[in-house]
């Protein structure tokens, strides 16, 4: 994955108010930001994000799991349901493995809450580049997935 004019912010996860615009060096800290912000959430844009078939992916720590999470809009047809549930289903790894997806009509997009902890190769001390780049790859995986459906 090479990131190209890459967008990133710090939010509150209760107000969704901006707390700060970082720089691209700014994923060279670690994932673990999160946990010790707990209240924060970060939002990625990037052009290199269309390939994944999305405009931007969140990260945040679920706050009753204490998971790393991932959000984003999936634009996919409503008829790849059971494509997108099979392929999350197989490559979370872990018993407690979970995560959500429902369809937005209003949108036109699936709206996806992925455990990161569940995806191959995440270890919590990662730099959240690092873990960008497993979940984009998680990500054009299962984008490919769909497309051979």
């Amino acid at each position: 994955m090479k990131l190209t004019e890459v967008y990133i912010e710090r939010c509150d996860k209760d107000s969704e108010e901006l707390i700060s615009k970082e720089n691209y060096s700014f994923l060279t800290s670690s994932i673990q930001h999160l946990k010790q912000n707990m209240n924060e959430f970060l939002y990625i844009e990037s052009p290199s994000f269309e390939n994944i078939k999305t405009d931007a992916l969140s990260f945040e720590v679920d706050d009753v799991f204490k998971t790393y999470m991932v959000l984003l809009g999936f634009k996919v047809q409503k008829k790849h349901a059971d494509g997108i549930k099979s392929y999350l289903a197989e490559h979370l790894h872990g018993e407690n493995a979970f995560y959500s997806c429902s369809f937005s009509g209003e949108e036109g997009l699936w709206e996806l809450n992925i455990p990161i902890d569940f995806m191959e190769g995440f270890h919590e001390e990662q730099s959240i580049e690092q873990v960008l780049s497993i979940t984009y790859h998680f990500l054009d995986q299962l984008t490919k997935s769909i497309e051979y459906q």
